[in-house]
């Protein structure tokens, strides 16, 4: 009944979409990104295997982000100071940690965007309502891909779904994003979540 729940939720946003749209070009995706400063909103996840999970995004760009699942769940995902670090809600070690600019989020938090010279977008296309650009590490393919889709009129970030090296897809669906949040630096910082964890 869940798994039939979640999907249901994320048709109807689909559906909520226009049923035809303009393909956007990279030029004005990359203008609106460069226009993002501080934004949050409420997601939808859809794993591979159809189960499901909810929680809250928040982005502060340049080059800050915190993924966040709802609770009990304590997954986090940060980006800040350069690097991504993921917090497993099972795990009391230390966060894996990844250079932010060797992964496809530097697409949404990079300090100037120009999706026609960044090196990770390997596609460009149109999928009924929503431009999806998708991004994959140059240097190591096998990782998966990232696509990022986009809703046009006015333009807003509206889904991302992560192929990984399997072919297993797993979709984030937006709610709409709320734009001009003031957040303190602590909401971003690895340090400052591994203390909270007591983890140093």
């Amino acid at each position: 009944m869940k798994r039939r729940t979640l999907l249901a939720s994320a048709l109807l946003t689909l559906l909520a979409l226009p049923a035809q749209a303009e393909k956007l070009s990279l030029d004005a995706i990359s203008a609106y990104l460069n226009g993002l400063t501080a934004a949050e909103a409420t997601f939808t996840q859809i794993n591979p295997d159809g189960s499901g999970a909810k929680g809250k995004v928040i982005i502060r760009r340049p080059g800050r982000m915190r993924f966040e699942y709802a609770k009990p769940d304590k997954t986090v995902v940060l980006a800040s100071s350069g690097q991504v670090a993921i917090f497993d809600a099972k795990s009391n070690q230390p966060p894996e940690q990844y250079p932010l600019a060797k992964t496809p989020l530097n697409l949404i938090l990079g300090r100037e965007i120009d999706l026609k010279k960044a090196r990770m977008v390997v596609g460009h296309a149109e999928e009924g309502a929503l431009t999806i650009v998708t991004a994959q590490d140059p240097d190591h393919p096998e990782y998966g891909t990232l696509s990022l889709g986009f809703s046009a009129n006015p333009v807003a970030l509206r889904q991302w779904v992560v192929t990984d090296e399997t072919g297993g897809q797993t979709t984030v669906l937006l709610d709409k994003l709320e734009e001009g949040g003031s957040y303190p630096p602590s909401t971003f910082l690895i340090d400052a979540e591994m203390r909270a964890r007591g983890l140093n």
